[in-house]
């Protein structure tokens, strides 16, 4: 028989685990492998073994929001309204993310985490997202109600929303308490209908008329 691994993969959840409820109690600067270690009962040598380091473990936590973003996707019912499904992502499945893991959203959008050597693991994490939340797009087109965008253009639009109202709720002060929810659903409601409305192409600007040569 084989050595049973000394760190297993309850060992790694717990960490983790961890280590976001410090992030969220005393910010990502006062994080240290030693606290975490202690908070799980454990050795920073667990930490090491598994990880390889701080910015591993800050790393390996950021990943996680790509995990809870893509099964949230995957997981939310569909409906014979797309239209109707791709807001309630945003405005139900997504605020529920930065507002339960708001942590997460930090480390893994706002980066205040700067410097973390972010490897292929991790931008292949978040592409694996992108590729789910172009599928609930796509049948936004497949309806005809996107209008003149691509697939891309609309996955990038409803990305940018959530984003600015995640650092909009998160940061205070510009939505007022017990109305951040409908705030998000009539933005969601407002894009996502929207799309089916064509869009304004902006007027050829004129040339400036050039004065007259007066004869020599």
């Amino acid at each position: 028989m084989g050595r049973p691994k000394e760190h297993d993969e309850e060992t790694r959840a717990a960490l983790l685990e961890a280590a976001e409820r410090l992030i969220e109690q005393h910010g990502v600067d006062e994080l240290s492998i030693r606290t975490v270690a202690d908070e799980v009962g454990t050795t920073t040598r667990a930490i090491y073994s598994l990880f390889g380091s701080k910015d591993g473990l800050l790393v390996a936590l950021a990943m996680q929001s790509f995990v809870y973003l893509k099964d949230g996707l995957q997981r939310w019912p569909e409906t014979r309204d797309p239209v109707s499904d791709l807001v309630e992502l945003g405005a139900v499945m997504y605020r529920g993310f930065v507002r339960e893991r708001p942590s997460l959203f930090r480390l893994a959008f706002q980066r205040i985490a700067p410097g973390l050597p972010l490897g292929p693991e991790f931008f292949d994490a978040r592409a694996a997202v992108w590729a789910v939340l172009e599928m609930k797009v796509r049948r936004v087109e497949d309806a005809g109600l996107l209008g003149s965008r691509t697939v891309t253009e609309g996955a990038v639009e409803f990305n940018a929303m959530c984003e600015g109202l995640a650092n909009a709720e998160l940061r205070g002060g510009t939505m007022l308490p017990g109305d951040q929810g409908r705030v998000w659903r009539d933005a969601f409601d407002a894009l996502v209908r929207g799309f089916a409305t064509p869009r304004l192409r902006p007027k050829p600007q004129r040339a400036a008329k050039q004065p007259a040569k007066r004869a020599p």
